[in-house]
This record gives C-alpha cells, structure tokens and sequence, in this order.
C-alpha cells in the first residue's frame, strides 16, 4: 500500500519494519526525514516529482512510502474496551480518515468496519487520518451483525445514530458502548438497526435536515465520552 506525506511518514518512525521503500523528490529538502531514512537503512529513491504525481491521487509534499498492508485486529480482541465505534458500510474515505481521527482525540482505540460494500483502510483513510491510525484499532469483520450480537453477549449496549431518535443528550450512555453510524446516504442496514437496543439522533435547527457522517460522529461520540 502506498501512502504519502510528511505527517504520515513521521507517525510511521514508532513502526519503521512496516516500510518498504519510500520514493523522494529530487527537489525533497527535508534533512530530519531524509536522515531518519538513511540512518535505519531504509530503502528509498529519488524521482521526478510529476512521475510522483501519478503514483498517488492527493498532494504527497514529495515523499511517498511503501508500506505493509494495513493489519486488521480481530474484533473479539477489543470487549475489554468501554467504547467502540461501528461503521455500517461507510464509503467515503475522507470520512472514515476523520472519524479515526476523532476516536483518536477522544481516547476511542476501537472501530469494526465489514469486510464488504464498504471503505477499507487504504492510503487515503490514512492521509485523512493524519497519524491517528497508528493508535487506533480496526476490526474487518464478514459478518457485521454476528460481531454487534457478539459485543452484546460481552456486555455491550448498541446505540444507532439516525435522524429519528432520541435526543443524545437526554440519554444515560450505559457503561460499554457500542456506537454504530450508518452509511453516508442509506444509513444503516435494516438488520444492522434491528440489532440496536437505543436509536440516537443531533437535534438539528438549520434548513439542512443532516450532518456529515463524521461531523455527527464526532458531536455524538464526544456526548458519550463527557457524559
């Protein structure tokens, strides 16, 4: 998997066996970067800064990195934790990046993602990211309601995030939560909501009758951590 920038490449430091090779530009002045990837004998070249431009869709400020392929936890591994985060088919990579981002700020380390029909870790969840995958947790799983069935058996209370529900505020998180947010259009699957003992929604005021899916995520998971 190839990912690019300065911010990513300096959060990779703590796992330097995860790079492969990392492609400068001929015009990349950054000697902090350059001498970490010399003095770890990192295996790196340099190239033409529009060969870059088509290595990758996004700004790379010169520096792209070969990595391993992202490795997913096993969801069964994350009922010792409080909260986690539940993405029901997600698609838009920009918004998965920032709700990894927020869970991160928000001291969440947890989020189960399907395996099918939906955004996977990939270059641009980590650029989006901006470092926080590094300390966060995601679970791919085949069978999204098997795995929330499996976290209720473990003790935890299934909120779904939609616009007809009851007011965040008003509710009394249970001690082990298990937040899911829907997909960006659809929402959440029929059986994905059948699962859920609490459907959550954000009072709205405006004239736009919905959030981002990240936005939402980050106003409901932080009513949950400061409850």
């Amino acid at each position: 998997m190839k990912v690019y920038g300065k911010n990513v490449f300096n959060e990779l430091k703590e796992n330097v066996g995860a790079i492969r090779k990392v492609y400068l530009a001929k015009s990349f002045n950054d000697k902090e970067i350059i001498n970490f990837i010399k003095e770890n004998k990192i295996s790196y070249t340099t190239t033409d800064n529009k060969v870059m431009d088509k290595m990758v869709d996004g700004k790379h400020q010169g520096i792209i990195v070969v990595i391993n392929d992202y490795d997913y936890v096993d969801y069964k591994t994350l009922y010792s934790d409080k909260i986690v985060v539940v993405l029901d088919h997600l698609e838009d990579p920009h918004n998965f990046g920032a709700i990894i981002r927020t869970c991160e700020a928000a001291g969440i380390h947890s989020i189960v993602i399907p395996k099918d029909r939906g955004v996977s870790v990939n270059s641009t969840v980590m650029k989006t990211s901006a470092g926080a995958l590094e300390h966060v947790n995601v679970a791919m799983v085949n069978n999204l309601v098997k795995a929330i069935d499996d976290f209720k058996k473990n003790g935890f209370f299934v909120y779904g995030a939609d616009m007809n529900g009851h007011n965040y505020k008003d509710i009394s998180f249970s001690d082990k939560v298990l937040l899911i947010i829907g997909n960006e259009g659809k929402g959440m699957g029929r059986l994905v909501r059948e699962t859920c003992d609490e459907i959550v929604s954000i009072p709205q005021y405006g004239k736009i009758n919905s959030l981002n899916a990240s936005v939402a995520t980050a106003v409901i998971i932080y009513g949950i951590v400061n409850r």
